[in-house]
């Protein structure tokens, strides 16, 4: 398994997906879907988070290389793969659950955003990348219908 970087994957999500707009911010690159910058900022898609944040240090983002590659899916996919979305967590805590938040190239919740439907993979190998683009779609199609529901209330 080859190593994927996070400029190989902004390129493909660019290049795969209409109306998004790359934005660094927060410590992190995200993208928003926002077509024609209908909305302020738009709707989230998909982040790449390089470094440790205050209250995210589950992860430890902050080795050499190392980077966690982050996206929304709706509840019945997210059930699909994981069961039940699990409690918020207290604020600087982690979601319960059997996950290793620090191991590289595996699909799991994300680590503090489980429970609105994220999940993550840390700096995930080619193999991984390509098990990624089915949810990576989903995300999307996600996306687009909170943006337009966002958008429909606007008019």
């Amino acid at each position: 398994m080859s190593a994927f970087g996070s400029s190989e994957i902004s390129e493909y999500l660019v290049q795969t997906f209409e109306g998004l707009v790359p934005t660094s911010s927060w410590g992190e690159f995200s993208f928003f879907y926002n077509p024609e910058s209908a909305l302020p900022r738009g709707t989230y898609f998909c982040t790449l988070k390089e470094k440790d944040g205050d209250n995210d240090k589950a992860s430890n983002l902050n080795r050499a290389a190392v980077f966690r590659v982050n996206f929304g899916l709706p509840s019945k996919a997210f059930e699909g793969v994981f069961g039940p979305r699990p409690l918020r967590p207290a604020k600087g805590n982690t979601i319960d659950g059997p996950w290793n938040f620090s191991q590289l190239d595996v699909l799991m919740p994300h680590p503090i955003y489980a429970w609105m439907g994220w999940v993550c993979v840390l700096s995930p190998s080619s193999d991984t990348f390509e098990i990624m683009k089915p949810l990576l779609a989903t995300a999307y199609d996600h996306a687009v219908h909170s943006f337009n529901k966002r958008t429909r209330k606007l008019k």
